[in-house]
């Protein structure tokens, strides 16, 4: 389907400020299309047919931008018309009012189709100059007498036709019209130039009376109905449309629209299109204190890790063997890079975390409990921040915290790695993503450090060490992903570690 700029770059000679208006037209004519029972056809003339204004009335061409079907009556274009071409003998009302410039209303014959329809044409200014034309085309009334309903509707439709032949609608500044606004079919109510209630349709009324609105609304001003004048008055004051939401207690809420019918020279009328949307809201309450719940149960994972922690603690205090008490301090880090990830996951909306809110505390951990005077060591983070899903972030988490201790336990300890004299060792983790790799989005991480390097004949499958184990565990088996140990490429002491993991887990 193609869209109105593309249509109007391809077959029209119109400005980007002219299309600009054109668009803002659209955006706002569904209210039209309900409010006239028909449907709305936009055309502007075909360039092939008169660039250099050397083409004939009789052979001037017209192109339809746009096209919009009521929701208050049955459409009599079930087919889509947009990009299709008309001649001016096809089309003359639309023909007339481009060149006259005037609103023309009259009953027609569609030669193709066989159905007679009513037609008015409506000329489309900007700038003063015309730039197409609305055609509104619906099936005609055949004599009977319009209702109370149909009457309001239409007189608000001239109102607002009216608008569109002078230039005042759509407004100016309205780019970014209401995604969830109201249709006729929600409720209207009518103000006249007094502020008061002219007309109000059935379902208007059931939205006022959930208000708590039950007298006669006609003749009364929104204050004397005990409602918010104010959308009336931004409306009005600032010719401009104007929306708000009225609300009773907790469960009861309605959003009004407010559109100002102009007149030469003053406001002549408030439109008012309501909807309730008190299910909505409801919706919006529930997900809210879904999310505040799913934070809670992180920021409570937390504490409770906090609290494993602390008991590890005062066992490790306990524990006169080195080597068991050094086992706790590592499970306390784990448990510690776990407990990161919640309380991340307690201050962020969803299950996203950016994986830079995990990592640098994650790298204060290690340094506070294992960096010391007689092995200085800093650390460094650098990189990209990529979101990840909690399933992914909390087992890197791990895998990192492992890694750290890994380089310090080992790069950093040793006759070999002495740094009595010499400047502290340097630990950089590297963040990269997302990139694409062998066809899958992924994040790498990479540990370098210039410490002792490898031991001769080192080989990360055959190596025996827990943290290790837990790492290739975690990557390869859980994460779906890979990891590699080498020296440094530039030649210089030290180890890298490289860890790419996928963001999205295979289905297949």
């Amino acid at each position: 389907m193609y869209s109105l700029s593309e249509v109007a770059r391809v077959h029209t000679d119109l400005g980007p400020t002219d299309i600009d208006h054109l668009q803002r037209l659209v955006a706002n004519w569904g209210l039209l299309a309900d409010l006239s029972f028909t449907d709305l056809l936009l055309f502007a003339t075909d360039a092939s047919a008169h660039r250099g204004g050397t083409a004939a009335s009789s052979t001037r061409q017209y192109v339809v931008l746009a096209q919009v079907r009521p929701t208050t009556s049955q459409t009599l274009y079930p087919s889509d018309l947009v990009g299709s071409l008309a001649s001016a003998v096809e089309r003359p009302l639309v023909d007339r009012c481009y060149r006259s410039g005037e609103t023309i209303g009259a009953d027609e014959i569609v030669a193709e189709e066989e159905v007679a329809h009513s037609v008015r044409a409506v000329p489309v200014r900007h700038g003063g100059r015309i730039i197409g034309v609305l055609a509104s085309e619906g099936l005609p009334s055949g004599g009977r007498r319009h209702g109370e309903l149909e009457t309001a509707y239409l007189n608000a439709f001239g109102h607002l036709a009216r608008m569109v032949s002078v230039g005042d609608f759509p407004f100016p500044g309205t780019e970014d019209p209401l995604k969830e606004l109201p249709r006729v079919g929600d409720g209207v109510i009518l103000l006249g130039a007094d502020g008061r209630v002219q007309y109000s349709s059935p379902n208007a009324v059931s939205a006022l009376h959930r208000l708590g609105v039950v007298v006669q609304v006609e003749g009364a001003t929104f204050g004397q109905l005990g409602l918010d004048e104010a959308v009336v008055r931004n409306s009005t004051g600032q010719r401009q449309p104007a929306t708000a939401e009225l609300s009773r207690g907790t469960h009861t809420n309605v959003l009004v629209h407010a559109v100002p019918l102009l007149g030469r020279s003053a406001v002549v009328g408030v439109l008012l299109v309501l909807r309730d949307i008190s299910d909505l809201r409801r919706l919006d309450r529930l997900l809210v204190s879904k999310d505040t719940h799913i934070r809670e149960i992180h920021h409570r994972v937390k504490n409770n890790l906090q609290t494993i922690s602390s008991l590890l603690r005062i066992q490790a205090r306990r524990v006169s063997s080195p080597e068991a008490r050094e086992a706790i301090e590592e499970s306390v880090r784990r448990i510690g890079s776990i407990a990161v990830v919640h309380e991340t996951l307690s201050r962020e909306a969803g299950d996203d975390v950016p994986f830079s809110d995990i990592a640098r505390p994650i790298i204060r951990m290690v340094e506070e409990s294992l960096v010391s005077p007689e092995r200085p060591v800093r650390f460094g983070l650098v990189g990209d921040s990529p979101t990840l899903h909690a399933d992914v972030a909390t087992p890197l988490a791990l895998v990192l915290t492992e890694l750290l201790q890994n380089t310090v336990d080992h790069a950093y300890r040793g006759p070999a790695a002495s740094t009595e004299g010499d400047d502290p060792g340097q630990v950089v983790v590297t963040v990269t993503g997302p990139v694409e790799l062998n066809g899958r989005s992924s994040v790498v991480v990479e540990v370098r450090d210039d410490g002792v390097g490898l031991p001769e004949g080192f080989s990360l499958e055959t190596s025996t060490g827990l943290g290790l184990s837990i790492v290739g565990t975690l990557v390869c088996n859980e994460l779906e992903g890979s990891i590699a140990m080498t020296g440094r490429p530039d030649e210089q002491a030290g180890t890298v570690v490289t860890v790419t993991v996928p963001l999205e887990r295979r289905t297949d």
